[in-house]
Parts: C-alpha cells; structure tokens; sequence
C-alpha cells in the first residue's frame, strides 16, 4: 500500500506539471527507492512506448493494484483527466490505508493481551501444576475436579507437546482453508454482523472504503451502476458484498440509488438520506463526499467506543480465568 502511494503520489505530481507520461515514469524508474516499483515502472515505459494506454498496462498488474486503481485510472484516460483522476486515488489510497491501520490498531490490545493470557495458562499448566503433584499427591486426598483436570492437562502437554503442537497448525490450516469457502465465510460474516459494537465497526469501516470509492470514481463521470461495482469490490464482509450487489441490480432497473440502498437493513439510514438529498438536489458527487465525512466520523466514535468496551471486558474474562486456576 506504501509502495502504491508513493507511486501514484509521484506519477500525480509529474503529471499535473504537463509532464508527458513517458518522462514521468522514467523519472520514477530512475529515482524510486523500491526496486519493485522500478522494475514495474520499467516495464510500464515500454509497454506505453509500444503504443498501449497506462490503463491497458496496469491490466498486467491486477494484482498489484487491484481492479479499483485500474477502472480509475482508465476512466480518467477516456475523460483526458488522468491527473485529477491520480489525485483522487491517492487521497483514496492514503483513506484506505488509514481506516487498515485504524482498525488493526483497535484489534492489536485485545489480540496482544489474549496472547499473553494463553502464554500464562500455558506456563502454569506445563510447569507450575506439575511441580505441586508429588505435594498433592502425599495430602490423600481427592483433588478439586478443576485442580486435577489443570494437572492432567499439563502432564499431557509436557509429555505429548509434539502432538498438542501438531493439533493446534492443523486446527489453523483447516481454519484458514473453511475461511476461504464461500458457505464457511458466508456465515462466518454474517454471524459477525450480528456481535454488537465488533459489527458495527466492521460495518462502518466497509462503508467508509465503499463510498469512499463510490465518490471518486462517481467525480471521475462513471456511470452509477460501474460506479457500485468497483465500489463493490472494496468490501470485505460476504454479506455486505451480496447485498451491495442487489442494489446494483436495482439501480441498473431504473430504481433511484436512495431507494435501493434503503432496501438493505445493514446502510446507514443517515447515509442513505443524504444521498436522497443529493439525488433530488442534482448534486450527488457533494452528498457522496459529505457521506465520506460522516462515515468517517461514526467510524472513529466506533473505534473508541470497542476500545473502551474491550479493556473490562478482558479485565474480567482474565480474572474469572485467573479464579478458576486458583481454585
């Protein structure tokens, strides 16, 4: 993403000063401090010279830069503003990797203190219950059922650590492998939508990518129902995606984009009023940037609202976890 930026940053500048393409993006070969994007650029130079448009020549790199990035870039080559149109795309850009870095951030604290909880149990399991086995053992008496079972569970995995190891990479590739089918994720995604404060931030952080983009590639005189589509393309969440895709289908009947996106439950009804207003208006590209702000801004109320939620929470999933050792 940091490379992508610094790329389309550039290209922007050279670009808008009225330097044709060719020089631009041998300057970038010649001056970037990645080797990737000089080898990318390199290739990018020629494929221009030989008469191919920068559009045509990204197709070779979808996976770099993803469908969105080329659908722009293509749209302002037919409308002849290729600058206006990178700068748009690097302010979306530098949006998307915001919001990434925004929720990763919020995920970090609970991810990392979770960690460190397993680690503990771990460590007490393995070392600390068995070094009291011989003492339990002389009193003759029965141990607690939660005391023995700790016991138990950490003889096996001092002495069977290979196979508890092996469990546990199994149990993450078959995980990862379930993810990635449509039906696992499918409901995976749509039972996340349903955990409060989590599916509002995953909801929110979804929409802001989606109209971020709606609104861009809106300004650069796509039409609405391409626009939806490489809108679309920016979601994550299964469910979202399918229910954004509906809404395509409707607009592309004639509905009103207000009217179809006021048929999925999940779109917030402030967004959905706003767009109305731009609709009615004949100003939909300012209602779609104020719909940026405003998602942005529930975005941030969300964030802080989950991080507040989540330091109790752990705080006492720990200590119930702590009780229950201690018995």
């Amino acid at each position: 993403m940091r490379e992508k930026i610094d790329f389309t940053s550039t290209l922007e500048i050279l670009t808008s000063t009225g330097i044709p393409i060719i020089e631009a993006l041998m300057f970038i070969e010649q001056n970037s401090d990645s080797t990737k994007i000089r080898t990318i650029t390199s290739d990018f130079r020629k494929r221009i010279i030989g008469g191919a448009t920068l559009g045509e020549t990204l197709e070779k790199y979808r996976d770099i830069f993803g469908r969105v990035y080329i659908g722009l870039v293509k749209a302002g080559e037919d409308s002849g503003e290729l600058d206006k149109t990178l700068l748009r795309m690097l302010e979306l850009l530098k949006k998307q990797d915001d919001i990434k870095s925004k929720v990763i951030g919020a995920l970090i604290y609970p991810a990392v203190v979770i960690l460190l909880a397993i680690v503990a149990v771990i460590v007490m399991l393995v070392f600390v219950f068995p070094a009291f086995k011989e003492m339990f053992d002389g009193m003759g008496k029965p141990l607690p059922p939660i005391t023995k079972a700790c016991m138990d569970a950490g003889l096996f995995m001092k002495n069977y650590w290979f196979v508890v190891i092996g469990v546990v990479a199994v149990t993450i590739l078959t995980g990862a492998w379930a993810y990635k089918q449509p039906k696992v994720r499918k409901v995976i995604d749509n039972f996340v939508l349903k955990i409060p404060i989590l599916s509002e931030m995953l909801k929110f952080s979804n929409f802001s990518n989606f109209i971020a983009v709606l609104q861009v590639s809106y300004e650069a005189g796509i039409p609405i129902v391409d626009c939806l589509s490489l809108a679309n393309l920016t979601m994550d969440n299964f469910t979202l995606k399918n229910a954004i895709r509906s809404v395509a289908s409707k607009v592309q009947q004639g509905t009103h984009l207000s009217v179809a996106l006021k048929s999925v439950q999940e779109v917030p009804t402030m967004m959905t009023f706003m767009i109305a207003t731009g609709e009615q208006s004949g100003r939909l590209g300012d209602s779609l940037f104020h719909c940026v702000n405003y998602i942005d801004k529930k975005l941030d109320s969300v964030i802080d609202a989950f991080m507040k939620m989540i330091e109790p929470t752990l705080m006492i999933g720990i200590g119930v976890l702590v009780g229950m050792l201690g018995l």
